[in-house]
């Protein structure tokens, strides 16, 4: 299960030599449809990838500070530095493919 980001801990979160983080909102539809995705992806790719959920209904701060605009938002980082950001609903295939490009990196 991903982990859950806050305000508090976000920057400790997400340290490591790569991390995806899931910027959401509980009333975000088509946050709900990657929700089944990620967790796929995740299952997959939890060896190699670090993921984390972060809710931004009261966290603006750091969506701002991220650039995300709106949700879902993926936000890839290395080593604690954000390096790229998708945006919206991807097919499970499209993702893995991505991820793997990443990992590969």
């Amino acid at each position: 299960m991903a982990i859950e980001a806050t305000a508090t801990d976000f920057d400790q979160q997400v340290i490591g030599p790569l991390t995806v983080v899931d910027f959401w909102a509980p009333w975000c539809g088509p946050c709900k449809m990657m929700d089944p995705i990620m967790e796929k992806l995740e299952q997959t790719y939890g060896d190699r990838i670090k993921f984390v959920r972060f809710n931004v209904d009261g966290n603006q701060e750091i969506a701002q500070r991220y650039h995300v605009m709106s949700v879902p938002s993926l936000v890839l980082f290395r080593n604690g530095q954000a390096k790229e950001k998708v945006t919206g609903v991807y097919p499970e295939a499209k993702l893995a493919h991505y991820f793997e490009r990443k990992i590969a990196e």
